[in-house]
């Protein structure tokens, strides 16, 4: 039998995946996902993590999703600007755990866990929305990591572009709360804060 995956031998057979969603409101039983980002991570033989491929999604709410217009006007989207070329739920998370399960795969990994800003957020979305789709979820059931949480520990800032800007990494206010950019910048304060601690 060959050597673990270095992934697989770092988080215990888990493999964390960043997440970050735009919803149309707070509430996940009523309200819907706008965008969903998934960024992969890597880890090299030297056991360092590094961001991976991004990958994403605009998604139509689902029908009976309520439109909180204050969360509209903050993340500043449409939904149903035809432009956005969104797609129903099922068949935009069915786009996005493909990845993660051939990542799972590659890695050896029996479980994907959220990484988030605030995880316990995205996750419940997640979680509704599966719930709702019928699909089985690649991520674990309630065990996230969490860089708000990591940042308070860690730089005294729970803020994501505080938090950044404490572990001395870039952070453009001007291009927050699109899911692909909070997705890649939480990924690599993640790495980050994972390359910067060591264990036996």
């Amino acid at each position: 039998m060959g050597q673990p995956n270095p992934m697989q031998k770092r988080f215990r057979g888990f493999l964390p995946v960043v997440v970050d969603l735009e919803t149309t409101g707070v509430q996940p039983h009523l309200n819907g996902i706008l965008e969903m980002c998934v960024v992969l991570l890597e880890m090299d033989t030297n056991g360092q993590l590094h961001r991976g491929s991004t990958h994403f999604e605009h998604i139509l709410p689902f029908p009976e999703a309520i439109l909180d217009q204050k969360s509209l006007d903050f993340n500043k989207i449409d939904p149903f600007q035809p432009l956005r070329f969104a797609k129903e739920e099922k068949i935009a998370l069915e786009s996005l755990f493909k990845p993660i399960r051939a990542a799972l795969k590659k890695t050896n990994c029996q479980r994907a866990v959220l990484v988030g800003h605030n995880a316990w957020f995205d996750l419940l979305f997640i979680k509704e929305a599966i719930h709702r789709t019928g699909l089985k979820s690649p991520f674990h059931a309630f065990t996230c990591f969490d860089t708000a949480t990591l940042g308070g520990f860690l730089f005294g800032q729970t803020v994501l572009a505080k938090a950044m800007e404490a572990a001395g990494l870039p952070f453009d206010a001007r291009e927050a709360h699109s899911a692909i950019y909070d997705a890649e910048k939480t990924a690599d304060l993640f790495c980050q804060m994972v390359n910067g601690y060591s264990f036996v």
